[in-house]
């Protein structure tokens, strides 16, 4: 699992003006230091689950919750703000966590740097 969370910091932190550092205890990833779009959470509160939260696009939360429940949840203190939790331990595929690293990033990041992510990506 090590190397799962080691490849999804890589995939944080390679966004523009992304870091990370620990927030109330886990991993979590900024833009421009302030605006948190991913957390990392293993066993939060003793809920049992390995987990990313990430920010997601308004309605989109409820909808990947519909469909693959066993994968995503609505998490607690950011779920009402429309954010998703991501199960690691219930091996979901990495496109999937990718996806959901992305829109969170695209989600929170102000325009000038979702703009600069879209033109690299051409």
């Amino acid at each position: 699992m090590n190397a799962l969370l080691a490849q999804i910091m890589r995939l944080c932190l390679s966004f523009p003006e992304t870091s990370e550092r620990l927030s109330h205890g886990a991993p979590s990833f900024f833009i421009q230091e302030k605006k948190a779009f991913v957390h990392a959470h293993d066993n939060h509160h003793g809920d049992g689950k390995l987990a990313i939260w990430c920010a997601a696009p308004a309605g989109a939360a409820a909808v990947l919750v519909e469909s693959e429940p066993e994968i995503y949840y609505i998490p607690a203190y950011v779920g009402h703000l429309g954010w998703v939790g991501v199960r690691l331990d219930r091996n979901a595929a990495w496109d999937d966590i990718a996806g959901a690293i992305q829109n969170a990033y695209l989600t929170r990041a102000p325009k000038k740097l979702k703009d600069v992510l879209v033109n690299k990506d051409r």
